[in-house]
C-alpha cells in the first residue's frame, strides 16, 4: 500500500480507501462490515469513511461495531464522518436538525456521532455540503471548537466551491482558528473540472487535501450498465433511483466500452483502470472505494498495481475515449 499525506498536514492515508456510502446498512450487515473492513485492513487501508446521513445513522452505528470486535489500536486507523443533511428520521422534527451548518446542530452532530461509532473521537470531520443560510464564520468558529474540544482532529469539506474553501480558509486564518485541511469531491474520468481546474490554486496557496469518492462514476465505469441495470446493483435500491438516467447514458457507457479496451490490454479491468486513473493524480490524498462483497474490494485493491502503467501516452489516450481532458 501507498501513504499519502493528506494535503501539507502531516497525517498520512492509504492512496485507497473504504467507504461506507450506499453499502453499510443497505447491502452490508455487521458481519459483511467486518469482514471487508478486515481485509481492507489486511491489504494496508488505514482510512474508514463514513457520514451521518448514511443509512440514517446506520452506517455509522454498523462501522463502530465493527471497530470494536476488530479491536484495533485506535492509532493505526483513520476514520471520519460527515454533517450537514442531518437524520432523515428527524427531518420533520425540527428547523435546526437538517440542511444547516449551524453551531447548534455541529456541536450536537458530533456528540451523536461519536455516541453511534462508539469512539472518543474522529479523526476526520466534514462539513458535507455549503451552508448558505448561516454565515460562514459560525460554521468556522464550531468546526474549530469541535478539534479544539479533542472530538475530531482535522476537518474539511465536501462538494463547497474553491471559492467557499478559500473563505474559511481565510476566516481561521485571520482568527488564528484551526483550518481546513481537506475537501472530499467527486471525481472520476467523467467528473474532473472541479478537481482539475477549479481546485488547481488551492493546492499550493493553502495545502489542500483531496479525499475523493466515486471513482466509478456510481459503477458507470466498471461497464455493467452497457446493457441495462443488473437485479444485483445499488441503481435497483429504492433510495438510488435516482442514479438510473446517469448510469444508462448511452454516449458514456459507449466510451466505457472502449475504455475496456484499453484495460485488457494492460491486463486489468474497466473499473481497476479507472480506479488506478483517479490514483495517478498526485493532489489525490486517497481514493475512496466502496464494496460491498469481498470480491469487489479485492478487485479493486488491483488498482495500485495497474497505476504504475499509466503513463503519458496512455493517460492521453485514455481521457481522449472519455471525452474529457486534463486541465
Amino acid at each position: 500500500m501507498e501513504y499519502r499525506r493528506l494535503g501539507k498536514s502531516g497525517l498520512k492515508v492509504s492512496a485507497l480507501s473504504l467507504g461506507s456510502w450506499v453499502t453499510y446498512g443497505n447491502q452490508v450487515d455487521e458481519k459483511s462490515a467486518i469482514e471487508l473492513m478486515s481485509a481492507a485492513r489486511d491489504h494496508g487501508v488505514n482510512f474508514f469513511d463514513n457520514a451521518e446521513v448514511y443509512a440514517a445513522g446506520k452506517s455509522e452505528t454498523l462501522m463502530g461495531a465493527a471497530l470494536k470486535k476488530l479491536g484495533w489500536d485506535r492509532l493505526t486507523y483513520v476514520v471520519s464522518t460527515k454533517f450537514f443533511w442531518g437524520l432523515p428520521a428527524k427531518w420533520g422534527e425540527g428547523i435546526n436538525e437538517r440542511n444547516t451548518l449551524n453551531r447548534k446542530y455541529l456541536m450536537q452532530a458530533i456528540d451523536h456521532s461519536l455516541k453511534r461509532l462508539d469512539l472518543d473521537f474522529v479523526d476526520l470531520v466534514y462539513c458535507h455540503r455549503p451552508d448558505a443560510n448561516t454565515p460562514l464564520e459560525e460554521t468556522v468558529y464550531a468546526m474549530h471548537d469541535i478539534i479544539a474540544s479533542g472530538k475530531a482532529l482535522y476537518w474539511g469539506t465536501s462538494e463547497w466551491s474553491a471559492a467557499e474553501i478559500m473563505a474559511a480558509w481565510q476566516i481561521a486564518d485571520k482568527h488564528h482558528l484551526h483550518k481546513p485541511v481537506v475537501e472530499q469531491p467527486e471525481y472520476n474520468l467523467f467528473h474532473r473540472h472541479r478537481v482539475e481546474t477549479e481546485y488547481a490554486r488551492l493546492y499550493d496557496d493553502i495545502g489542500l487535501g483531496l479525499t475523493t469518492w466515486s471513482p466509478l462514476a456510481s459503477g458507470l465505469l466498471t461497464g455493467k450498465y452497457a446493457n441495462g441495470i443488473p437485479a444485483d446493483s445499488r441503481a435497483t435500491l429504492k433510495n438510488m433511483a435516482w442514479m438510473q438516467d446517469q448510469l444508462l447514458d448511452a454516449d458514456k457507457n459507449a466510451r466505457v466500452v472502449r475504455l475496456a479496451e484499453v484495460a485488457r490490454e494492460l491486463g486489468c479491468t474497466t473499473a481497476q483502470l479507472a480506479i488506478a486513473w483517479c490514483l495517478k493524480n498526485p493532489h489525490v490524498s486517497t481514493v475512496i472505494t466502496g464494496a460491498s462483497r469481498i470480491s469487489q474490494f479485492a478487485e479493486n485493491i488491483k488498482a495500485l498495481e495497474i497505476s504504475s502503467k499509466l503513463d503519458q501516452p496512455i493517460m492521453a489516450r485514455i481521457s481522449d475515449i472519455a471525452g474529457t481532458h486534463h486541465a
